[in-house]
């Protein structure tokens, strides 16, 4: 495996050469204490995707890669169509869109200071959340068929939020070219009640407290000041996109050998960007990207109406909300000439610069929000998006803190009342329907968030905007 050995090309990038069938290099983003930290499996991983047909410039691991099914979490892979491009299901990942949104509040810290238990009660038992929990909502068959059609822009027809929101969104709260037709009846039945929830694992809803501001002229396009109250909210498509991955990627096995694909790894699982199976994969993806953007919709407005039972009036206002389980159709510059490329991006976020068509027109001076989750008793980060990164990665960043551990080694060095209790101390309270669950998500099973984000900020991926701190987190 010495041939898979990172070489330094300069404080925070370092890359594994092309070499034989691997025709473009991987290139991974880290200090020395991340790089040494990181799974010797992400390498192989990343190294394997660029055996890919049709893969452009470089495999691309973010600062808080490891080791995911097929494609390391926090990878980045762009396919030509017209070279015989591919796209994976595993380079997508199981939860289909799985994203952040932030709300702004007009609330103050010494506003909620003496309401904050209230306020932790309430929001639990507003927001579902836990393994196999279901919402308030029963999709029959046409609502379920409008749903992946609609995404966001369905669920405020219905009530949640407003068209406001909309604008907020990434493809403006729904997503082009979905085909519910390619959802199958079984990935529809596990989400027919499950709308409006926050599911397990590490997805959560958090408030939080501004705690530093690093760029106030972007700060300021965003709505931040120190001190701020806000609201994360981090899940994704629930049972319909762990459907639709795991029965794309049973198809794309069986049929590589039929379109000439030899898989250096099952996992990657793959089909031509050009075929009926790709097609049918995007139509399929496309609509588990607006299931994930409906579902956080609807979380949103959930969100609202609680705060505003603990607080009369209080106004929260959707700063943005951004996927990072996807691949999407862009318009990249490549050896100096635009080119039409899907991007994947599991693990990863999107983070266009200033002056992007796509981004809503307040916040296109400033650049994309890029919103970087902790772990439950740590710091969370609001980046913007910069023009380095179009060069770099695509127009790409970090999503979060990165695990350290597995889930089972966390419970086996903590357990669940243990976290509640050292993070009560701390001043930040959790809720969550299984303590098992607190335990598998243990701050300390993560990667320091603050360290992958001063990497994102070196490296030019994205730039640092501001700094937040939990004050209360429901836990999946």
């Amino acid at each position: 495996m010495n041939d898979l050995r990172p070489r330094r090309l300069d404080d925070c990038i370092w890359e594994i050469p092309a070499a034989g069938d691997r025709p473009v290099p991987v290139r991974i983003y880290a200090d020395r204490e991340l790089l040494d930290g990181m799974d010797a499996k992400v390498f192989e991983q990343a190294a394997n995707v660029t055996r890919l047909p049709g893969i452009v410039a470089a495999c691309h691991a973010m600062p808080d890669a490891h080791w995911g099914y097929g494609f390391p979490i926090g990878g980045v892979a762009a396919f030509d169509p017209d070279r015989g491009g591919v796209i994976s299901a595993g380079g997508v990942g199981f939860d289909i869109a799985c994203g952040v949104r932030t709300l702004v509040t007009d609330l103050t810290p010494e506003r909620i200071a003496g309401q904050r238990e209230r306020l932790a009660d309430e929001l639990f038992h507003s927001i579902p959340a836990g393994l196999g929990s279901t919402g308030h909502l029963h999709l029959d068959g046409k609502a379920m068929e409008a749903m992946l059609a609609g995404g966001a822009r369905w669920a405020v027809e219905r009530g949640y939020g407003s068209e406001d929101d909309l604008a907020r969104i990434e493809e403006n709260g729904c997503m082009a070219g979905a085909r519910p037709q390619a959802v199958s009846r079984r990935a529809r039945e596990r989400q027919r009640d499950e709308m409006g929830t926050l599911g397990s694992g590490n997805h959560y809803l958090e408030v939080q407290q501004v705690d530093a501001i690093h760029d106030p002229a972007a700060a300021a396009a965003y709505g931040l000041q120190e001190g701020g109250i806000l609201v994360s909210i981090h899940c994704g498509s629930r049972g319909l996109g762990h459907q639709i991955g795991t029965e794309f990627l049973k198809r794309m096995v069986l049929a590589a050998g039929q379109y000439g694909i030899r898989l250096p790894d099952r996992e990657l699982a793959c089909a031509p960007l050009d075929s009926p199976l790709g097609q049918e994969y995007l139509g399929a993806m496309r609509a588990g990207i607006n299931c994930a953007m409906a579902n956080r919709q609807i979380l949103t407005e959930l969100t609202r109406r609680a705060f505003s039972r603990v607080f009369p009036g209080a106004q929260l206002r959707l700063l943005y909300d951004v996927s990072h389980n996807t691949c999407k159709e862009e318009t990249h510059r490549v050896d100096g000439r635009p080119r039409r490329l899907f991007v994947h991006r599991k693990g990863a976020t999107r983070a266009f610069g200033p002056g992007h068509p796509e981004l809503p027109e307040a916040l296109r001076p400033a650049g994309q929000p890029v919103l970087i989750g902790g772990s439950m008793g740590t710091a969370s980060f609001i980046l913007r998006g910069c023009g380095e990164s179009e060069s770099l990665a695509f127009s790409s960043a970090c999503h979060g803190a990165g695990r350290a551990m597995s889930r089972r080694a966390a419970t086996r060095s903590w357990r669940g009342r243990q976290v509640v209790d050292e993070l009560a101390a701390r001043g930040i309270l959790i809720r969550s329907p299984s303590l098992r669950g607190v335990a598998e998500e243990a701050p300390g099973a993560y990667k320091d968030v603050a360290a992958v984000v001063e990497v994102a900020h070196r490296a030019g991926l994205a730039r640092k905007v501001a700094r937040v701190r939990p004050l209360i987190c429901i836990k999946g």
